[in-house]
């Protein structure tokens, strides 16, 4: 019998958050390998040499098989049976639709969001210089041109991303969304479909995704039921 994967994550990491909810919906064994980021455990070169080439987070060990990247880690895993179809769909329409939203997502949602996050938050933090407010707004903009496409584009009509149930897209999805709380922005406020979708990604993920953000609600001081 194989052993469990070895998953390498942190969940201070977006994709590292939305790889651990998926595991445990798809009841997986896993063995838990956090990596803590802030400490610049993945910068060494034992890190490189031996975890992940590029030095990242996540990415799995698999008997000696070493992969990274979170969708390519999702791909492998349910070509392998690991993953449930409810959550990646083997047909391949259905598949192609989830597809979609993963290729649209890394490039647009994720980068935004992630570029608001570092420059309001996680910049000031390492290097004690605050951005000017042309710079914030410059990517608050960015960002909200993307939030805009998920609010009057993937939601039109739909209580998940792809369709009428929960998939990946919506748990990767969630994750990038989320880490602006951390930044002081309140996606809820200007977006009404993306606050009913995310209560619903929420309640179809606990408890595994109250336990993923634990961090974000900490460190934004909003918790879960937060209101406006």
């Amino acid at each position: 019998m194989s052993a469990p994967i070895r998953y390498y994550y942190d969940l201070m990491s977006q994709p590292s958050r939305a790889l651990f909810i998926i595991f445990r919906l798809s009841n997986m064994p896993f063995e838990d390998c956090v990596v803590a980021l802030r400490n610049g455990e993945h910068l060494t070169e034992d890190f490189k040499k031996e975890i992940n080439r590029f030095q990242r987070v996540p990415c799995i060990h698999d008997n000696g098989y070493k992969l990274a990247e979170s969708v390519a880690i999702l791909r492998y895993l349910s070509a392998k049976g690991k993953i449930p179809e409810h959550l990646y769909p083997k047909y391949f329409v259905d598949q192609s639709r989830v597809d979609e939203f993963l290729e649209w997502q890394h490039m647009s949602l994720r980068l935004t969001c992630a570029m608001y996050f570092r420059t309001v938050w996680l910049e000031p933090l390492l290097t004690g210089r605050t951005p000017s407010e042309a710079k914030i707004e410059t990517f608050r903009m960015q960002m909200e041109r993307n939030l805009d496409v998920v609010e009057e584009v993937w939601l039109e009509g739909k209580d998940f991303l792809t369709g009428s149930s929960l998939t990946v897209a919506d748990i990767f999805a969630a994750c990038e969304i989320e880490q602006t709380r951390m930044a002081d922005y309140d996606v809820r406020i200007k977006y009404p479909k993306i606050r009913a979708w995310l209560k619903r990604v929420r309640q179809s993920c606990n408890p595994y995704y109250d336990v993923a953000h634990e961090f974000v609600y900490k460190i934004s001081g909003t918790g879960p039921q937060a209101k406006l």
